[in-house]
């Protein structure tokens, strides 16, 4: 079994399948915000997929490295604890989880060359947080599957 998140998901044999459950878990994400805060993240997620299709996959995959060497010290973490579900750890951590993981969009963002990337995401990123400790445990089990797999 892979001990470490670079090899469970970076190995090029795996690669492909933790992106499309990534983009997966994306779309199942958006898909299930509702309000009005739901409708701005959903409105900006069909603007940035309509503005280059096929975006979300590239941006994940593109991204995967540094979400993976971010999240590396939970998972250490979490294996030396005897876990056995990643996803309540992650939830127990979520501030902590949260701020690292978007510490890696802020930083793409930031260094995109694309104005309305940039404009779309300062819309969404005040309820980023929100939302991203909102799919820590979704997250956690596709990193769990993945981990089974390797």
């Amino acid at each position: 079994m892979a001990e470490t998140l670079k090899e469970i998901l970076l190995d090029s044999s795996r690669r492909p399948d933790v992106v499309t459950d990534l983009v997966t878990l994306v779309d199942e994400e958006v898909a299930e915000k509702g309000g009005v805060s739901g409708t701005v993240v959903k409105t900006g997620y069909a603007a940035v997929k309509k503005i280059k299709p096929g975006i979300i996959g590239s941006a994940v995959d593109s991204l995967l490295d540094d979400f993976a060497a971010a999240l590396e010290p939970f998972y250490a973490d979490y294996r030396g604890s005897g876990g056995a579900d990643f996803g309540a750890y992650l939830s127990g951590r979520s501030d902590e989880a949260a701020d690292a993981l978007l510490a890696v969009t802020d930083s793409r963002a930031e260094k995109s060359s694309r104005d309305s990337i940039k404009k779309v995401y300062s819309k969404l990123r005040p309820q980023g947080k929100n939302h991203v400790q909102e799919a820590l445990p979704r997250l956690g089990k596709l990193i769990d599957k993945h981990a089974a797999a390797a």
